[in-house]
Protein backbone atom coordinates (compact mmCIF):
# COMPACT_ATOMS: atom_id res chain seq x y z
CA UNK A 1 0.00 0.00 0.00
CA UNK A 2 2.92 2.54 0.49
CA UNK A 3 4.78 1.55 -2.37
CA UNK A 4 1.06 2.85 -4.73
CA UNK A 5 0.91 5.87 -2.07
CA UNK A 6 4.43 6.57 -3.09
CA UNK A 7 4.25 6.08 -6.71
CA UNK A 8 1.25 8.21 -6.92
CA UNK A 9 2.96 10.81 -5.24
CA UNK A 10 5.49 10.76 -7.44
CA UNK A 11 3.82 10.93 -10.51
CA UNK A 12 1.59 13.68 -9.57
CA UNK A 13 5.21 15.92 -8.71
CA UNK A 14 6.24 14.43 -12.20
CA UNK A 15 2.99 16.19 -13.68
CA UNK A 16 3.17 19.44 -12.05
CA UNK A 17 6.57 19.83 -12.29
CA UNK A 18 5.86 20.77 -15.84
CA UNK A 19 3.36 23.08 -14.62
CA UNK A 20 5.30 24.93 -12.74
CA UNK A 21 6.84 28.46 -13.77
CA UNK A 22 10.15 28.22 -13.55
CA UNK A 23 12.60 29.71 -15.69
CA UNK A 24 13.42 27.65 -19.05
CA UNK A 25 17.01 27.47 -18.03
CA UNK A 26 17.87 25.72 -21.59
CA UNK A 27 19.37 28.78 -23.10
CA UNK A 28 21.79 29.05 -20.43
CA UNK A 29 22.72 25.05 -21.23
CA UNK A 30 22.89 25.85 -25.28
CA UNK A 31 26.35 25.96 -26.79
CA UNK A 32 27.29 25.85 -30.59
CA UNK A 33 29.03 22.64 -31.07
CA UNK A 34 32.80 22.76 -32.76
CA UNK A 35 31.14 22.81 -36.46
CA UNK A 36 28.49 25.18 -35.78
CA UNK A 37 25.72 23.23 -37.30
CA UNK A 38 23.94 22.38 -34.14
CA UNK A 39 22.63 23.84 -30.85
CA UNK A 40 23.88 21.59 -28.07
CA UNK A 41 21.31 20.69 -24.66
CA UNK A 42 22.30 18.74 -21.44
CA UNK A 43 25.78 17.29 -21.23
CA UNK A 44 27.60 18.11 -24.43
CA UNK A 45 27.32 14.64 -27.15
CA UNK A 46 29.06 14.79 -30.76
CA UNK A 47 27.41 13.19 -33.75
CA UNK A 48 29.35 10.23 -33.89
CA UNK A 49 27.16 6.96 -33.85
CA UNK A 50 23.96 8.08 -34.30
CA UNK A 51 22.04 5.79 -35.75
CA UNK A 52 18.38 6.16 -38.08
CA UNK A 53 15.59 6.34 -35.71
CA UNK A 54 13.60 3.62 -38.07
CA UNK A 55 16.82 1.38 -36.71
CA UNK A 56 16.38 2.77 -33.20
CA UNK A 57 12.54 1.47 -33.52
CA UNK A 58 13.65 -1.85 -34.88
CA UNK A 59 16.25 -2.48 -32.08
CA UNK A 60 13.70 -2.14 -29.49
CA UNK A 61 11.41 -3.75 -31.00
CA UNK A 62 13.85 -7.15 -31.21
CA UNK A 63 16.38 -6.43 -28.16
CA UNK A 64 13.60 -4.84 -25.93
CA UNK A 65 15.55 -1.40 -25.74
CA UNK A 66 18.46 0.85 -26.82
CA UNK A 67 21.00 2.82 -25.36
CA UNK A 68 23.41 5.32 -27.59
CA UNK A 69 22.61 8.09 -30.01
CA UNK A 70 19.94 8.56 -32.49
CA UNK A 71 18.64 11.33 -35.20
CA UNK A 72 15.30 12.04 -35.90
CA UNK A 73 13.32 14.66 -36.72
CA UNK A 74 10.73 16.87 -33.59
CA UNK A 75 7.11 15.87 -34.44
CA UNK A 76 5.71 18.07 -31.58
CA UNK A 77 7.22 19.45 -28.15
CA UNK A 78 6.07 20.77 -24.66
CA UNK A 79 4.10 24.26 -25.51
CA UNK A 80 4.44 24.75 -21.39
CA UNK A 81 8.13 24.54 -21.35
CA UNK A 82 9.58 22.29 -23.81
CA UNK A 83 10.33 19.84 -21.18
CA UNK A 84 9.53 16.67 -23.44
CA UNK A 85 9.37 16.10 -27.29
CA UNK A 86 8.34 13.43 -29.68
CA UNK A 87 10.16 12.26 -32.63
CA UNK A 88 9.24 10.75 -35.75
CA UNK A 89 10.34 9.77 -38.89
CA UNK A 90 9.04 9.42 -42.79
CA UNK A 91 7.47 5.83 -43.08
CA UNK A 92 7.66 4.65 -39.84
CA UNK A 93 4.13 4.79 -37.24
CA UNK A 94 5.61 4.60 -34.21
CA UNK A 95 6.87 8.04 -32.45
CA UNK A 96 8.65 8.15 -29.60
CA UNK A 97 8.15 10.37 -26.62
CA UNK A 98 11.71 11.77 -25.73
CA UNK A 99 12.05 13.59 -21.62
CA UNK A 100 15.13 14.94 -20.37
CA UNK A 101 17.12 13.24 -17.46
CA UNK A 102 17.03 14.84 -14.06
CA UNK A 103 14.18 17.72 -16.03
CA UNK A 104 17.82 19.16 -16.29
CA UNK A 105 17.25 20.84 -19.42
CA UNK A 106 14.41 22.32 -22.43
CA UNK A 107 14.36 22.72 -25.91
CA UNK A 108 13.07 25.70 -27.33
CA UNK A 109 8.79 25.68 -27.87
CA UNK A 110 9.69 26.23 -31.64
CA UNK A 111 11.92 22.93 -32.35
CA UNK A 112 9.13 21.16 -34.45
CA UNK A 113 10.21 19.86 -37.32
CA UNK A 114 13.87 20.22 -36.75
CA UNK A 115 15.97 17.57 -36.63
CA UNK A 116 17.56 16.34 -33.42
CA UNK A 117 20.80 13.58 -32.09
CA UNK A 118 19.63 12.50 -29.00
CA UNK A 119 21.66 10.32 -26.50
CA UNK A 120 20.15 8.12 -23.92
CA UNK A 121 18.27 4.68 -23.46
CA UNK A 122 14.84 3.88 -25.33
CA UNK A 123 12.22 1.49 -23.73
CA UNK A 124 9.07 0.68 -24.18
CA UNK A 125 6.53 1.77 -21.30
CA UNK A 126 2.63 1.87 -20.13
CA UNK A 127 1.82 5.27 -19.95
CA UNK A 128 -1.35 6.29 -18.28
CA UNK A 129 -4.67 8.25 -18.66
CA UNK A 130 -3.28 10.88 -16.28
CA UNK A 131 -0.10 11.62 -18.03
CA UNK A 132 -1.83 11.30 -21.43
CA UNK A 133 -4.20 13.90 -20.78
CA UNK A 134 -1.63 16.02 -19.13
CA UNK A 135 0.57 15.58 -22.19
CA UNK A 136 -2.04 16.43 -24.57
CA UNK A 137 -2.90 19.64 -22.13
CA UNK A 138 0.96 20.99 -23.07
CA UNK A 139 0.87 20.34 -26.50
CA UNK A 140 -2.52 22.32 -26.45
CA UNK A 141 -4.82 19.97 -27.40
CA UNK A 142 -8.84 21.31 -26.57
CA UNK A 143 -10.53 19.73 -23.65
CA UNK A 144 -12.73 17.73 -25.79
CA UNK A 145 -9.38 15.75 -26.99
CA UNK A 146 -8.24 15.60 -23.49
CA UNK A 147 -11.66 13.95 -22.03
CA UNK A 148 -11.27 11.61 -25.30
CA UNK A 149 -8.32 10.21 -23.61
CA UNK A 150 -9.73 7.38 -21.61
CA UNK A 151 -7.28 4.26 -21.75
CA UNK A 152 -3.43 3.88 -20.85
CA UNK A 153 -1.12 3.59 -23.86
CA UNK A 154 1.68 1.60 -24.36
CA UNK A 155 4.95 3.89 -26.01
CA UNK A 156 8.17 4.33 -26.93
CA UNK A 157 10.36 6.17 -24.86
CA UNK A 158 13.31 7.37 -24.70
CA UNK A 159 15.04 9.23 -21.58
CA UNK A 160 17.95 12.08 -23.09
CA UNK A 161 21.06 13.36 -21.61
CA UNK A 162 22.13 15.02 -24.30
CA UNK A 163 20.68 16.88 -27.20
CA UNK A 164 22.25 18.05 -30.74
CA UNK A 165 19.59 20.43 -32.46
CA UNK A 166 19.88 21.19 -36.21
CA UNK A 167 19.16 25.05 -36.34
Amino acid sequence: MRILVLASLALSLAIIGCKQAAPNTSAEAVAATEDGKYESYGEVITTDGAIAYPALVAKVQTEGGFEGKVQGTVESVCQAKGCWINITEAGVEQEMFVKFKDYGFFLPKDCSGKQVILRGKAYEEETSVEELQHYAEDEGASAEDIAAITEPKKELKFMADGVLLMP
